[in-house]
């Protein structure tokens, strides 16, 4: 870092702390509606799956719905079924206490088909609801919760998918008190069932070997294709599912696609001849995202898309002979049209259309039965996740849905994408966020947020969460950047590998890139007032920040995070995948490297106060590890550290109060260390009546077909 730069940062230091002190006080309470706080990013809303009819008439969403903390029971969003037309006019179909899942239209369009767990059910059961009006009825249950189904293409018969229930006598004998876990080796398979809805028969189960997942009938005949791992264990899931065409009278394999690696989506050909799927590369790619073909009859598999710099996010048939696919091209997607057989490769929507205000970020989408009409998921840097609609000859998508239109009012700081180099000269993309109130010749504080994985992205839509500090943050006079670091994907399978068998070396190394090279030459962070945090990988990287580079960052907030990768092997339900598209090596082959590319082997070294969150029953990384780094930091004493445990909660925050509660501690650490004189930590006691009191007023004054 030139020394120039931390002159400059010393000299304005003080200036800076001021005036954000003023506009703190000043400018937060007079303009409570006008600006983020954690109680507006508690309560919203996104859209989560959209299907559209055959027809192309209408669209089926599920809304997701935050619970409000302390008015609402505890627990995850809810998740209620709407309909929209292609005007945007949308209509409730099951709403209120619900999480609905699995949203598909009968073959004939005539009703709307969803699992979900209703009244005093045990499980999840499938239901069907009249498009033209009606009440929700139950057509299909089993002894466990059914996970996934497909409808024939008459519409008389489903197939269905369920976890092995638990045998009769172990329940009995759980019941006095042999309830001990064999770890591992009592994984119950997910099992293929087909049931005749309208006749009186059991259900009956396919013996297939292995465990079932992505259930497709054949849009035609009697097949169905089914992903069959050799187990249920979720390091299978991840790396050995393979594509098999079944019979679904006899549950004979007819054929296997030889798919390496990762596995994503499955689409029969309207035709029934083909498959297409989202697939990886090879057993080392890090991310499912080559589009593959084969015929359905067995063959090999076709990559359409040899040398595609991006990844393949969704698929559709628009006919017989022609996809339509979602590509992830750096920060930006496109919706593209390409031939079976790999020719004639056309881009319906580019990166950015610039007759489209905003350009949408499209995640996902659904075709009308004849391919002329879609349906989108879309954000943009001002709105979370809504329904679209595009039919063929639209120049590009409109938007259908706005479930949080108090946004209207909000005031955003100004959201860019920005390219840098890496130490190496490697081109290296991200996403910055400016503070709300940034004035020029000033330097401001900087969260520096690092995406997990590391086989993710950020793409420039909305990234504002309860983890995520985006808006919220620049509204308090930070800048937040969001850097896509090598091995990101979004980039092709090359770059995305980029940072195997170098886990914490030159992948990391880009993060301090990003703001001594980028952001501080530009002249808006303070060098000395820098900030990281991030989940998964990126609470690796927070955990790295606040050790290897403690004198890089002021402050460090890591969630659910590793600590030690040597311990991470031996306590993680992923070894296998961390082996295969991580590190390349086990422990054993390097000792050694393990240990130097563990932040808890560096923690002599960290000077930086560190705030450590983790759900309890985490079963991707093990709450130990944060355990391990609070304990080498603590018992050395040379910076604030705490920890936070969040019981019932796995691999990231689920319940809205987990939510809430880890959404103020994070913006109270970086506002004490940052933005504050720091010093001892701020106290652990949260008042959250107080960071809700804006949102109370604002409710008694919202209409309340508002909320």
């Amino acid at each position: 870092m030139p020394t120039s730069k931390t002159r400059l940062a010393a000299i304005s230091r003080t200036a800076v702390f001021l005036s954000s002190l003023v506009l703190l006080s000043s400018v937060l309470p007079l303009a409570a509606q006008e600006v983020f706080t954690a109680a507006h990013v508690a309560r919203l809303r996104r859209v989560t799956q959209t299907v559209i009819s055959p027809d192309g008439q209408r669209i089926a969403y599920v809304l997701a719905v935050p619970r409000r903390p302390l008015e609402d029971e505890d627990g995850p969003a809810w998740a209620e079924l709407y309909v929209v037309d292609r005007s945007g006019n949308s209509r409730p179909f099951v709403t209120g206490p619900v999480n609905v899942s699995g949203v598909a239209w009968t073959p004939d369009g005539g009703a709307i088909s969803f699992l979900a767990k209703r009244g005093h059910e045990e499980h999840k059961a499938l239901y069907l609801i009249p498009v033209d009006g009606g009440e929700a009825r139950r057509v299909l249950s089993h002894s466990t919760d059914i996970r996934e189904y497909s409808w024939s293409p008459d519409g008389e018969r489903v197939a269905f998918l369920t976890e092995q229930p638990v045998p009769e006598e172990k329940k009995k004998l759980e019941k006095k008190g042999f309830n001990q876990e064999i770890y591992e080796e009592e994984a119950r398979p997910v099992r293929v069932w087909i049931a005749t809805l309208e006749e009186e028969t059991k259900p009956r189960m396919l013996e297939l070997e292995g465990s079932a997942s992505e259930l497709h009938w054949s849009p035609v005949d009697n097949r169905l294709a089914v992903a069959l791992a050799p187990t249920a264990l979720i390091d299978d899931h991840y790396m050995r599912r393979q594509v098999h065409v079944v019979d679904a009278g006899s549950g004979e394999i007819l054929a296997r696609l030889d798919n390496p690696g990762k596995l994503g989506q499955v689409a029969w050909s309207p035709d029934g001849n083909h498959l297409a799927l989202i697939s990886g590369l090879d057993i080392n790619d890090p991310l499912e995202g080559r589009l593959m073909v084969a015929p359905a009859g067995g063959g090999p598999l076709q990559n359409l898309l040899p040398g595609y710099e991006g990844h393949i996010s969704a698929l559709a048939w628009e006919d017989a002979d022609t996809l339509l696919f979602l590509g992830d091209e750096g920060v930006w997607t496109t919706f593209n049209e390409i031939r079976r057989d790999g020719t004639a490769r056309k881009t319906i929507i580019a990166r950015s259309l610039p007759k489209l205000t905003p350009p949408f970020i499209l995640t996902d989408f659904s075709l009308s039965r004849d391919g002329q009409a879609a349906a989108f998921l879309g954000e943009t840097p001002r709105h979370p996740s809504e329904v679209l609609f595009m039919q063929h000859g639209d120049e590009g998508p409109r938007r259908l849905t706005d479930s949080n239109p108090w946004l209207a009012d909000m005031r955003f700081a100004r959201q860019e994408v920005t390219t840098y180099y890496a130490r190496d000269g490697l081109r290296l993309e991200g996403i910055l966020i400016r503070p709300l109130e940034e004035e020029r010749a000033q330097l401001y504080p900087l969260i520096l947020k690092v995406h997990g994985g590391p086989e993710a992205h950020y793409r420039n839509g909305w990234l504002t969460s309860y983890s995520s500090p985006g808006q919220l943050a620049a509204a308090r006079g930070f800048a937040v950047y969001y850097p896509n670091y090598r091995g990101s994907t979004g980039r092709g399978v090359e770059f995305s590998k980029l940072s195997q068998g170098d886990f914490a070396g030159k992948e990391f190394d880009d993060l301090v890139d990003a703001v001594d090279d980028h952001l501080a030459y530009i002249g808006l962070v303070d060098p000395d007032r820098v900030g990281i945090t991030g989940g998964s990988y990126g609470g690796f990287a927070s955990a790295w920040g606040a050790t290897y580079y403690s004198q890089r960052f002021a402050a460090s907030v890591m969630f659910v995070g590793i600590s030690d990768n040597i311990a991470k092997f031996g306590t993680s339900d992923i070894p296998n995948e961390m082996y295969l598209v991580h590190q390349r090596k086990r422990p054993w082959d390097d000792w050694q490297l393990f240990r130097e590319r563990s932040p808890i082997y560096h923690a002599g070294n960290s000077r930086t106060p560190t705030l450590i969150l983790h759900g309890k029953e985490d079963p991707r990384v093990h709450p130990s590890q944060s355990m391990e780094l609070y304990r080498h930091l603590k018992i050395r004493g040379q910076a604030p550290v705490r920890l936070v445990f969040y019981p019932g909660e796995g691999h990231g925050n689920r319940r809205a109060a987990s939510r809430f509660d880890f959404t103020l501690r994070m913006l109270r650490w970086f506002e004490h260390y940052l933005i504050d004189p720091g010093g001892d930590p701020p106290p652990y006691e949260l008042d959250y009546r107080q960071a809700l009191g804006i949102a109370a007023e604002e409710e008694e004054k919202e209409p309340a077909s508002a909320r």
